[in-house]
């Protein structure tokens, strides 16, 4: 019989599909809840086991993973009588792993501990590719013996994972990775068009780009979507303007000015907009094309 912990999983999107799958690789029995009943085969079909609710998947859990879009669905998740709180067992260990507001993490620590449930807020970067391939980078805030705890099963789901400080400490981390990775993207966005219209070969460009000072695991995974204009979506626009908003607003609360990132969050409201909130983040190609007068 397995000795290892019994985790519950709340939220079965993009990244939370793999990485869930990942953990069932790894030895962990993991029952899972989310919206959508496709996602819940996709899970039983990898040997995990579906519940019916919130509650029927925390209460035996004595880790509970939660990977949700935004603030507001992990307050809808974990507050109120048919929530995570309610329904599970003291000495339960939350691990939330959403791209969430810092404050909303500190506010669901405070609340979980009067409960007698521990939280850390676990934000993770790498995209879809990461998650399948267990490489994410993993940024925690919490207490370190409960990251400590938690460690085993985030290095079955990422390969760089730092303890950054206190509660919400990994979520204003990720409000910075998701700056630099927005800026960036304009930057590569930019450059495609730039080389394109100068007539310059594309694929050749980038190669040697990449190559040097100007490389970058963006250009990396991204370099096939700018090439083959491929914007199935690995990471929303939508979620990516969710999180320019969290790192403007924490940003003005510190007093850090933010010029180019504030340029770049309104590039992405206008791409979102302009209706392409569901695709890829590297489409913010198209907006840079719109602007250069190309049809897209």
């Amino acid at each position: 019989m397995s000795t290892l912990p019994k985790i519950a999983w709340i939220g079965l999107g993009i990244m939370g599909s793999p990485m869930s799958e990942n953990l069932i690789k790894a030895g962990y029995s993991v029952t899972g809840f989310t919206l959508e009943q496709d996602k819940l085969d996709r899970l039983t079909a990898a040997g995990g086991t579906s519940a019916a609710s919130i509650a029927e998947a925390v209460e035996d859990a004595d880790v509970i993973i939660t990977m949700v879009p935004a603030s507001p669905q992990v307050e809808a998740i974990s507050y109120g009588p048919d929530g995570i709180l309610e329904n599970a067992r003291q000495g339960a260990l939350i691990v939330d792993m959403s791209s969430i507001t810092p404050q909303t993490s500190v506010d669901l620590a405070s609340s979980a501990k009067e409960k007698g449930i521990r939280v850390i807020d676990a934000p993770v970067s790498g995209g879809e590719a990461g998650a399948i391939e267990a490489v994410l980078s993993i940024m925690v805030g919490g207490e370190k013996a409960d990251f400590d705890e938690a460690l085993p099963i985030l290095e079955a789901l990422g390969k760089t994972i730092v303890l950054c400080g206190p509660h919400g400490s990994g979520q204003t981390v990720k409000a910075a990775n998701q700056l630099i990775v927005a800026v960036n993207i304009q930057a590569c966005a930019e450059a495609v068009v730039f080389l394109e219209k100068s007539g310059v070969d594309l694929q050749a460009a980038l190669d040697v780009l990449n190559g040097g000072l100007a490389g970058s695991t963006v250009l990396t995974r991204k370099k096939d979507n700018f090439l083959n204009r491929d914007f199935k979506p690995g990471f929303r626009i939508d979620l990516h303007h969710k999180d320019m908003g969290i790192v403007t607003d924490a940003a003005r609360n510190v007093g850090a000015a933010l010029p180019v990132g504030a340029v770049v969050a309104q590039l992405v409201a206008s791409l979102r907009a302009q209706g392409d909130g569901g695709l890829d983040h590297s489409a913010l190609l198209r907006a840079v094309e719109r602007l250069s007068g190309q049809q897209v």
